[in-house]
């Protein structure tokens, strides 16, 4: 599969509180405004990838778009932990003969739609059981778990989670999509509300309105499009032992999430390590989630991911690893990590607002805590 797709189209509409119009109305617009800049007639797509939790079906979208003839179509589960896995379903359709255009997307009415752990039943069934009648239902209160613990087992503190997320925001200040551009200090963090300790409010993503997706292709394909081809050079997924939804707590190795296994099999396809990627993107949900990912996918040993962040090392320009220069779910949009993935094509573009200088491999993951999915996209 390696280099046999590329992302060639990206497309978003505006990120908002309240965006004002329905889900499938801004999926349809991030979609055709992902083929157009593409140069793609709606009528070439022949293939469809979207997250289960999306609200608007591969039907309407076909329908509304007039597709001729849709040979592939796939849905992924686990809500953050899709993005990734849907280009990389994606490439392997194509690799595999079954598409030669495919279209990702994934749109999300989260600000205005009201909170999901707001709508959980009097009764509860599956591994959710055993948190959720002790009253562990917010994503928050389940990823302050593990932060504690990190905290606990190696010293790390709420300061090293700030860092992550002044970094975020310092690159959301130069998007001119980012919702939060206001400038922001590691006081401003510390001096946040607690949401569920450790965790504050800057430690947590927006809740955002917004739709995004993108256009994966075939090599053969990708050398007649009007845009420079972000190539897949690796695409992977991951769901280790023991491992469950957020609530992986009695597992062996408590703080070990399916990223873990995603990292292995990612870096073994692309032939490539760690010290090879230029720019990260990784899953912010909340800012223990880059903590972690920072350890399982190499960049430093398991502890020292709260200590990695400080001193500016995810910053743009300088930083050792810059990361989430578009401002990542922090501080651009939370769209169940989409933005992520449009990033990374930017990056191996050259086309960020925060662009990394020479940027020739980017990584994108998708969320640390669920069964998980990542990337490797590649400049030409």
């Amino acid at each position: 599969m390696k280099r046999a797709a590329a992302i060639v189209g990206i497309g978003h509409t505006e990120f908002s509180k309240d965006l004002g119009r329905p889900e499938r109305t801004a999926a349809l617009e991030a979609i055709c405004a992902a083929l157009d800049e593409a140069g793609i007639a709606p009528a070439e797509v022949d293939g469809l990838v979207r997250f289960d939790m999306e609200n608007t079906s591969e039907v309407e979208i076909a329908q509304s778009l007039g597709l001729e003839a849709l040979r592939f179509f796939g849905e992924i589960g686990y809500g953050g932990g899709a993005g990734c896995a849907t280009v990389g379903h994606a490439a392997m359709a194509i690799a595999a003969g079954r598409a030669s255009v495919v279209v990702c997307w994934r749109a999300r009415n989260r600000s205005s739609g009201g909170r999901p752990w707001a709508r959980t039943g009097m009764r509860v069934g599956g591994e959710f059981q055993f948190s959720a009648p002790y009253g562990l239902v917010r994503p928050v209160d389940q990823v302050a778990m593990v932060a504690r613990r990190h905290m606990h087992e190696y010293g790390t503190k709420s300061e090293h989670f700030g860092a992550v997320a002044v970094a975020c925001r310092k690159h959301a200040a130069r998007n001119p999509h980012a919702l939060m551009r206001d400038p922001m200090t590691l006081e401003d963090h510390q001096a946040s509300r607690l949401v569920s300790e450790p965790l504050r409010k800057l430690d947590c993503c927006l809740e955002t309105d917004g739709a995004l997706a993108c256009v994966v292709v075939s090599a053969e394909r990708a050398r007649d499009v009007k845009t420079r081809p972000a190539w897949v050079l690796a695409a992977s997924q991951g769901l280790g032992r023991e491992q469950s939804v957020m609530t992986n707590y009695y597992a062996p190795r408590f703080l070990e999430t399916p990223s873990t296994t995603a990292a292995r099999d990612l870096f073994a396809q692309a032939g490539i390590g760690p010290g090879d990627v230029d720019v990260g993107q990784f899953y912010d949900a909340f800012t223990p989630l880059v903590t972690l990912s920072l350890e399982e996918y190499g960049f430093c040993k398991p502890g020292e991911g709260g200590p990695f962040a400080e001193g500016g090392r995810l910053e743009w320009p300088d930083g050792e690893l810059p990361v989430n220069t578009s401002g990542g779910g922090l501080s651009e949009a939370y769209v169940h990590g989409f933005n992520l993935i449009l990033e990374g094509v930017r990056q191996v573009r050259g086309s960020s607002t925060s662009q990394v200088e020479g940027a020739e491999i980017s990584l994108v993951t998708s969320g640390a805590g669920v069964p998980t999915s990542a990337l490797l996209l590649a400049r030409a």
